[in-house]
């Protein structure tokens, strides 16, 4: 199979930024230290004691900056989608149209089941991270993605890939759900575990849509 660009994909989340300030600092080992204790104990068995001594603060350290457990595990989940979304960003932009970059987001996303953080198991829980997001979370996943998309399709259009005037959230918003879809749905027509299959499968259909006359919302009129 071809070797591309978007193949290699790194199991490094980007970096804190360590300019921040203290409150932020703190903040971020607390979800850092949540996101462990998610992933060690699971969802449900994971306390803000658990947290807090994970997090080398005190447990009021954690209601200071999360008032309660749900609140907490909102903000890992919102971390995770944006560390996932991100963290993808490297190998869509190796691609130069947006067809290939939506295959290659495709790509990733098959590459990430069973190797990335997002996609460790929950024990406790018989979860993961990304399901979870997938699921009850998904608005998370969903928002992040969607921006993500915009300045892709707003280059798409300026190279006449698709045509102008689209609404480009409705589009990013297409383009996420056909992505989540490679996360949790078998194949039937091509093999999902190759990766080239995958690429291809995805450039043949993924954004052809966009480029044509829309069709009458309302459909044929009998």
């Amino acid at each position: 199979m071809t070797a591309h660009a978007g193949d290699q994909v790194t199991s490094a989340w980007p970096a804190v930024d360590a300019t921040a300030g203290a409150q932020a600092t703190t903040e971020e080992r607390i979800l850092a230290a949540a996101e462990q204790c998610l992933t060690r104990l699971g969802i449900r068995r994971t306390s803000m004691t658990d947290v807090a001594v994970q997090a080398g603060v005190s447990r009021g350290a954690v209601y200071f900056h999360f008032s309660d457990k749900a609140k907490l595990v909102d903000a890992v989940m919102a971390r995770v989608a944006g560390q996932f979304v991100a963290s993808s960003e490297d190998a869509v932009r190796s691609r130069p149209t947006l067809a290939e970059q939506v295959a290659e987001a495709a790509v990733f996303i098959r590459r990430s089941a069973g190797e990335r953080v997002p996609m460790r198991q929950l024990p406790a829980d018989g979860e993961k991270l990304l399901a979870t997001l997938l699921t009850a979370s998904s608005g998370h996943l969903t928002d992040e993605w969607v921006d993500f998309w915009l300045p892709f399709l707003d280059d798409a259009e300026c190279r006449g890939e698709i045509r102008s005037g689209i609404d480009h959230r409705e589009a990013g918003e297409w383009i996420v759900r056909l992505l989540m879809s490679f996360a949790v749905m078998p194949a039937v027509t091509f093999d999902a575990d190759d990766l080239e299959s995958v690429r291809g499968f995805v450039r043949t259909y993924a954004v052809a849509g966009f480029a044509g006359k829309p069709p009458d919302p309302k459909g044929p009129m009998s």
